[in-house]
């Protein structure tokens, strides 16, 4: 008969290659639209950006969010970084106060009118924010190739964090909010998040983008990325849920797949500023 041990390896490689399997049409979504730039990257966030917004409104749904409020913000926001700059960001960002409080006090029901704009200003400023910096970070010089590195150093911290964990992991950051994170994980999930950052940079964009450029950006990304997870996590624990959705099947919705790279574009939009320029 087969160990406890050696059941919980198979059940691992198992949950993995299922985890790799739900993971190919997002692949191919996301380099299509980073490939594309422009209108096409904008419009296919804006989509992903409401499925995640919805996925938090839904979670929070007995105070009953102006959720139209947060569309219309995201879709703006998004609009603002393409066509303009972080001077547009900003004023879209300003006028989305008094546009929530004007649709909160529309809805049917005006009960817990403060919780249900402070959802929405929750769902503004932690993902149509960040997704509005995404469009900015794209529509640098060599925007593509950063998106990409972004997103390679973010999936691939959370990949190194899992098998550093499973292999070393003793010591729990936060076991309030997730058991299962270690010490051992997050440092794992720095340095291969670092380090494949940089190895995508150098290997394929080393006539623009300088080895030592490469490593800080990187490190920034990898260093962020976890704050990402715990940052979700924190509000799953508190609303008592396991999963922010059901858009990839068993393995969660949006938010659980994005929650990292919600806090790395943001640190990569203004660190490859002031680094590359």
């Amino acid at each position: 008969m087969a160990t406890r041990r050696e059941r919980e390896r198979g059940s691992s490689r198992s949950d993995t290659g299922a985890r790799l399997l739900a993971a190919i049409p997002a692949i191919a979504f996301a380099l299509f639209i980073v490939s594309q730039g422009g209108l096409v990257f904008a419009i296919g966030l804006i989509l992903l950006g409401i499925v995640a917004m919805g996925e938090l409104f839904h979670m929070m749904e007995r105070v009953r969010p102006a959720a139209l409020a947060g569309f219309l913000a995201l879709v703006a926001l998004c609009l603002g970084a393409l066509y303009g700059d972080q001077y547009q960001v900003v004023l879209v960002l300003a006028a989305s106060v008094p546009v929530t409080f004007v649709l909160s006090l529309l809805r049917p029901r005006r009960e817990h009118i403060s919780w249900a704009m402070a959802v929405v200003f929750l769902g503004i400023l932690w993902i149509a924010l960040p997704i509005a910096h995404a469009v900015l970070l794209r529509e640098l010089p060599h925007g593509g190739g950063l998106m990409l590195d972004v997103l390679i150093g973010t999936f691939l911290n959370d990949t190194c964090a899992y098998f550093a964990g499973r292999a070393w992991g003793t010591r729990p950051i936060a076991p309030r909010i997730s058991p299962n994170k270690t010490l051992e994980g997050l440092l794992g999930g720095i340095v291969g998040g670092t380090f494949f950052f940089w190895l995508f940079a150098i290997a394929y964009q080393h006539d623009w983008f300088k080895g030592p450029d490469a490593l800080l950006i990187g490190f920034c990304v990898a260093l962020v990325a976890p704050l990402g997870d715990l940052f979700e996590s924190a509000l799953k624990r508190d609303l008592d849920v396991k999963d922010a959705g059901r858009f990839f099947g068993a393995h969660g919705g949006v938010l659980d797949r994005l929650d990292g790279v919600l806090f790395t574009v943001v640190v990569a939009y203004y660190v490859s500023r002031a680094v590359i320029g």
